[in-house]
């Protein structure tokens, strides 16, 4: 990484006894920020929806060092009580139904959680004296179907959503500007990131994790395509840290707020390459050989076929890129797997995922 980005962001000295809200903290990337905020002394208070969840939570053994509330977002009742509970100073708003499969199946449970869930948590912070910071997870599919020639997304491209997923992302992604315009002055940045691997994705669905479960022996791996489309994929670790750089930054500057800032690598990786570089990683030559014969003959409807982000504006702001290659990121994420999956191969987990 370029360190033009002041290394301020991470000292404790700024994070120490910080009160910082996690939406969505059992998930993938709830888990991996709340860990680091810990590490930072942060006071980290966090609410989820789904108890299911928590195994990640406990497998990082940090269940016991945060402010857990069970509460929906979209319930306003009950997420205005946590809100008023606490003096939220900085808040990472990283809740929502991630699952694109999910949202074409249920597209209502979906514009609940990721719309709803994201206007009631913002008028809640509305009302408070203290908060300087908030970052809200939008997505690179908020972007929608772009032609391959104007790939990467830059933060200028308008919204195209069409599809349940997309189009929930887009309007979280407006609620937020209207939030933070003049007249109402909430300070907030929007992320808007490529697709996101790494340790503690129990998304089996995601490409990666699904992989890996076939690698290691825990189910077949079903291509769902032709292995054709390009994506972009981002090391949670680089998420992560740019997480803190962002809200440190904003919390110093509120004129940061409004600020849209894109992440990932530049550059697409399709499906198949992706499934390659995991087989070489574990010398499963033969496996991808048998995944690469079952590519069905088409693209698969409701998914935008390429997608990856350019990180030219956070670069020129903060002098940000990422630090982990695809191959070190991929490297370690099925190190982690291995461990995590070796310790719960007798939980209902694993039970569900062969049934």
């Amino acid at each position: 990484m370029q360190r033009k980005i002041s290394e301020k962001y991470l000292s404790k000295s700024f994070w120490g006894n910080k009160k910082v809200l996690i939406t969505g903290i059992n998930g993938f990337i709830g888990t991996n920020l709340a860990k680091i905020l810990i590490s930072k002394n942060a006071e980290v208070i966090g609410v989820s929806n789904n108890r299911d969840k928590d195994i990640s939570l406990k497998f990082e053994n940090i269940l016991d060092k945060i402010r857990y509330h069970r509460v929906d977002i979209s319930n306003n009742k009950a997420l205005n009580k946590v809100l008023k509970k606490y003096r939220i100073e900085i808040c990472f708003h990283l809740a929502a139904q991630p699952d694109v499969n999910i949202a074409r199946k249920n597209p209502f449970q979906t514009f609940e959680s990721n719309i709803k869930g994201t206007y009631n948590l913002l008028d809640g912070l509305r009302k408070s004296k203290v908060i300087k910071s908030i970052i809200v997870a939008s997505s690179d599919k908020a972007y929608g179907e772009y032609p391959l020639t104007r790939l990467p997304y830059k933060e200028k491209y308008d919204l195209r959503p069409k599809y349940p997923y997309d189009v929930s992302k887009a309007c979280a992604d407006l609620i937020s500007k209207a939030y933070s315009s003049e007249i109402f002055k909430l300070p907030i940045i929007t992320t808007r990131f490529s697709n996101i691997y790494g340790p503690g994705q129990l998304n089996f669905t995601a490409l990666v994790p699904d992989c890996i479960l076939a690698l290691l022996k825990y189910r077949k791996f079903v291509p769902r395509g032709n292995g054709t489309n390009k994506r972009d994929f981002l090391f949670v670790n680089d998420v992560c840290e740019l997480y803190l750089c962002l809200s440190y930054n904003l919390f110093k500057d509120s004129k940061l707020s409004g600020e849209v800032f894109n992440a990932g690598t530049n550059k697409g990786y399709s499906v198949d390459s992706i499934i390659k570089r995991l087989c070489l990683l574990k010398n499963e030559s033969k496996l991808y050989k048998d995944i690469k014969s079952s590519y069905v003959k088409r693209l698969q409807i409701g998914e935008i076929p390429n997608q990856f982000m350019s990180y030219a504006k956070l670069k020129k702001y903060f002098g940000w890129k990422p630090r982990y290659s695809i191959k070190e990121g991929l490297q370690i994420t099925i190190e982690w797997y291995e461990k995590f999956l070796k310790k719960h191969r007798k939980s209902k987990l694993l039970r569900d995922l062969k049934s």
